[in-house]
């Protein structure tokens, strides 16, 4: 990429031009970001809407669509690590854009399905192509931000998935009102324009996102030093090479901890993504637009959520706490529902539910990017996601295989089994953090984020 840098003027101290060059990286790094993940979840929230659509004229029973929306997270597991390893060799920006525009054209393939086989193959493709989105964002955050500037930018990413739900819903259901034009169903319209749009986006980030500080013309030398110079996490293993430290990147206690937690809450959150707008059709809710636009209320709960979580996480100042509790009160949240009856308290519990399960995310990738850097943050994050991806592939084959028995709560007993997970499990993850804390030195008060106005 071109630079053309100017030198500024001499800061008053390093922590003013610290402040000032993270602003220009938020304002310049999180439109794309955010642009290419609200995609992804206009993308993943298209094939809910399409769930009844797709047994009604291909014939794709409730069990086979729960198999064929988790294949997605399986392929997608089974390449984060190697994916988020060639991401650290060639750059974030060249392999995003690699995976923006093979997963867009994978989206529009969608149309083509015919039965069950070409159902799982497409969408097992699909995950092998978007394999690496996340920790790659993750890693870019890493990159050019300091650690107490992280929970925050980890937040606004967020923001972008709650817009994909809000508005993934209404964009999809008025798309799906195409049925018959051009001799194509609803559900393949969608997936032909939301691919191609996707496609555009790709484009876009190659234009616009540099892989570093000093790759950004918009940044001078002495900002893009500072930046580097504070994104560098001093007690985190730095290593250049996976040969001989797998166990640092793959194998501390905390990273597994963090892992299967990660895990318990894609159970639950994938499954409620990808059973929504089934669950608001079974409401006596009709329409395809009116079903897209209630269930896109899921995404408004989880934009108050990362709003709120991470507000509370600057104010406690202890990440494990606030997991803790907010772990609890969703595994609450998930019993509630199954008791409840009458179709706005049942939605008004769902978007309870996101607002807890997405709200948390941000203090996850906190934990994890605090106490690793470089390749092993490359790796580490990878792993962590690949883990989470898995429950991502067991919440939606669970609650189809519950659906296909025939029980009206057996698909909500998924979501109470895996809120209790994670309930049980938040106390090996708080032993191993305090474990690794000790060992390498980490403060994790002073490490704690204070946003990007936040004094140094």
């Amino acid at each position: 990429m071109n630079q053309q840098r100017t030198e500024p003027d001499a800061p008053d101290n390093d922590d003013v031009l610290h402040a000032k060059a993270s602003r220009k990286a938020a304002l310049h790094l999180l439109p794309i970001l955010c642009l290419v993940y609200f995609m992804a979840f206009v993308d993943r929230t298209n094939v809910g809407l399409a769930k009844t659509s797709l047994e009604a004229d291909v014939g794709i029973s409730a069990a086979a669509y729960g198999v064929g929306a988790g294949i997605f997270f399986l392929s997608y597991a089974l390449l984060e690590v190697p994916s988020n390893l060639i991401m650290h060799r060639v750059g974030p920006r060249r392999w995003i854009t690699r995976i923006a525009i093979t997963w867009g054209a994978l989206c529009s393939c969608m149309m083509f399905v015919q039965d069950e086989f070409t159902f799982y193959l497409i969408r097992f493709l699909l995950g092998a192509a978007e394999a690496g989105l996340y920790p790659a964002l993750m890693y870019i955050i890493t990159v050019w931000f300091s650690q107490k500037h992280r929970v925050t930018m980890v937040g606004i990413i967020y923001l972008a998935v709650c817009a994909g739900l809000t508005l993934g819903g209404p964009l999809g259901g008025a798309l799906m009102e195409l049925h018959d034009v051009g001799g194509l169903f609803g559900w393949q319209w969608m997936f032909l324009v939301e691919g191609a749009i996707t496609i555009v986006v790709g484009y876009f980030v190659w234009r616009l996102l540099p892989d570093r500080p000093e790759d950004a013309p918009w940044l001078s030398t002495r900002e893009a030093e500072i930046l580097n110079q504070r994104a560098v996490i001093r007690t985190a293993a730095a290593h250049s090479t996976l040969k001989g430290n797998v166990k640092v990147a793959f194998g501390r206690p905390f990273i597994l901890a963090l892992s299967v937690v990660y895990f318990a809450n894609q159970i639950n959150s994938v499954a409620i993504q990808y059973n929504f707008p089934s669950i608001v059709e079974s409401l006596d809710v009709e329409g395809s637009f009116l079903i897209g636009l209630v269930s896109g209320s899921v995404g408004i709960g989880a934009f108050i959520g990362v709003l709120v979580i991470p507000w509370i996480q600057r104010r406690v100042r202890n990440e494990i706490r606030v997991l803790t509790y907010t772990t609890a009160v969703t595994a609450v949240v998930a019993v509630a529902y199954t008791l409840v009856d009458g179709a706005v308290l049942s939605i008004l519990l769902i978007d309870l539910a996101m607002l807890l399960l997405i709200g948390i995310l941000p203090l996850y990738w906190s934990v994890a990017m605090a106490r690793m850097s470089g390749l092993m943050a490359a790796a580490g994050l990878a792993f962590i996601n690949t883990v989470g991806l898995l429950g991502g592939f067991v919440g939606p084959y669970l609650y189809g295989f519950a659906e296909s028995q025939g029980s009206e709560t057996a698909g909500s007993m998924v979501l109470v089994g895996g809120s209790v997970l994670g309930v049980l499990l938040i106390p090996w993850l708080a032993r191993t953090v305090r474990a690794e804390d000790r060992r390498t030195g980490h403060d994790a008060e002073a490490a704690s984020p204070v946003g990007v106005e936040g004094r140094e």
